[in-house]
């Protein structure tokens, strides 16, 4: 006989469980419970089903993302002995790899995986039609001993060493009459562990200029896209003489002090752009001691000589900081000049100065069609920055009646709040600022003085109304674009570099 008065108990529960149901569900917060426990209940089963991984404490194990293959022949580093524990050296895994990829250019070139790991290496050199894949958590390490990094003659348009006289330390990884280079990953980095570098600087222990982490010279086709550069010797990225450079979804981290010459991408800092053409950089992220972008063409008489100019640039879509410099620079190596330069969608927070031109007697050359579009500065000292007295020279050699030429230079839709000195173009009688626009202009100030829209010898015009209030050495047009109120002197002296 089947006793039934379990099932009786059974069902008369199942029953008083549906009758009590839809009081429960009136309560908000017993609501809100049954809803995150069901929530909750459906993540846990997706990442067992979905992800494949489980859940050990909350955190989810994921298999590694696979690395796609961009050329016709891939190799890992691991192929050639390498070793990512953080204290092998990989040298010459790194070489052997790169020597096997120079006898394919004919076939398309190949690809280095670097797997995740610590990857510790001296210098190398790369090669023409390769591609350096970093995986995610992969770590190429620099090392810091200074005995390993050879030495270089210096740049050719700076006349000697920037540091000290004579050669200069290469860089991490170095590029030199090249074609067709990609170094891309799944945001592994490259970490030019300067600590070390920047102590012995400060301490005037080295005898020849750092190094950069990165470096390309002469060269061209140049894509560096999707990893993160942090803590390089001295300027972290450095096209030198380079045509069709793409950099984008790059991050560049140093100290923001402490950190001397760290510039981002320098065609001459932490990017520095020096004598370059045909070069996109976007979407990247750049926090540094000293400027996050500068653009460069040579100092002075050595620049004058080298004759080339950085040109056809643009730069969109950064969001950078600078807490001791710049965001953007132009200068002031500019004597091979700089022309046809857009700088637009900038975000600078927690900077010095946001955009900055500067430059000197001396240097010659000079900075020409710059356009900069959709601006936005938060706690700045000083958003926009032109200078002609950045009196520092290669040497006494230097042709003091070479004056660079200033103009063609406009700012349309300008905003931020936290900012000290909106504009601050300091001009000079020899070296004036001409043509200059400033339109769709608004931005919060810190200190509600007079002077805060400041410049001498400069020309140029407002369209519409712009905040602050600008110089009087401007002339006023209204947005329709006709002439309201010509500037009274273009000479008008309003500097105060006080506050």
């Amino acid at each position: 006989m089947v006793d039934t008065s379990t099932l009786g108990r059974f069902h008369y529960q199942r029953l008083d469980f549906k009758r009590w149901v839809p009081i429960l569900l009136t309560s908000h917060k017993t609501l809100f419970t049954v809803l995150w426990i069901a929530a909750f209940a459906s993540v846990f089963v997706w990442q067992r089903s979905i992800v494949g991984g489980f859940l050990v404490f909350g955190r989810v194990t994921v298999a590694a993302r696979p690395i796609p293959k961009l050329r016709p022949v891939a190799f890992n580093l691991t192929d050639f002995g390498g070793v990512g524990d953080g204290v092998t050296l990989n040298t010459e895994a790194f070489e052997r790899a790169i020597s096997a990829i120079s006898k394919l250019g004919k076939k398309g070139g190949g690809q280095i995986n670097v797997p995740p790991g610590r990857w510790l290496t001296a210098p190398f050199n790369l090669t023409s039609h390769m591609t350096l894949f970093l995986a995610e958590d992969a770590v190429i390490l620099g090392l810091d001993d200074e005995k390993y990094w050879p030495l270089m003659p210096p740049l050719p348009s700076y006349g000697y060493g920037r540091e000290h006289p004579g050669p200069r330390y290469g860089s991490l990884i170095h590029g030199q009459n090249l074609k067709d280079i990609v170094i891309t990953g799944h945001n592994g980095t490259i970490n030019g562990q300067g600590q070390a570098w920047w102590k012995k600087y400060r301490q005037k222990r080295l005898n020849h200029t750092r190094g950069p982490l990165v470096q390309f010279m002469w060269s061209s086709d140049i894509v560096i896209s999707n990893i993160t550069l942090r803590d390089s010797p001295f300027w972290t990225l450095h096209p030198y003489d380079c045509k069709n450079i793409t950099i984008k979804h790059v991050t560049i981290l140093a100290p923001v002090f402490k950190a001397p010459n760290t510039d981002g991408i320098d065609p001459g800092k932490y990017i520095l752009l020096n004598s370059c053409e045909d070069m996109l950089i976007e979407d990247c992220y750049i926090s540094t001691g000293d400027d996050a972008i500068a653009i460069k063409s040579g100092w002075d008489q050595y620049g004058i000589a080298y004759g080339r100019p950085s040109k056809n640039i643009m730069i969109r879509n950064l969001v950078v900081r600078s807490m001791v410099s710049a965001g953007v620079s132009i200068g002031s190596e500019m004597s091979g000049g700089v022309f046809n330069v857009t700088v637009e969608n900038l975000h600078v927070w927690d900077s010095r100065r946001a955009v900055r031109i500067k430059t000197a007697p001396g240097r010659g050359g000079y900075v020409r069609q710059i356009t900069y579009r959709n601006l936005t500065f938060e706690n700045v000292r000083v958003g926009i920055v032109m200078k002609t007295d950045y009196n520092e020279h290669p040497d006494d050699g230097y042709d003091r009646t070479a004056l660079p030429i200033l103009k063609d230079i406009s700012f349309t839709t300008v905003h931020g709040r936290g900012v000290r000195v909106p504009v601050r173009i300091h001009g000079s009688e020899e070296i004036p600022v001409r043509n200059v626009t400033f339109q769709d202009m608004s931005i919060g100030l810190t200190y509600k003085k007079k002077h805060i829209f400041q410049c001498a010898f400069v020309q140029g015009r407002v369209i519409g109304a712009i905040f602050p209030a600008p110089c009087e050495n401007l002339d006023r047009y209204n947005e329709q674009g006709k002439l309201v109120k010509h500037s009274a002197s273009h000479n008008v002296t309003d500097i105060d570099y006080d506050f």
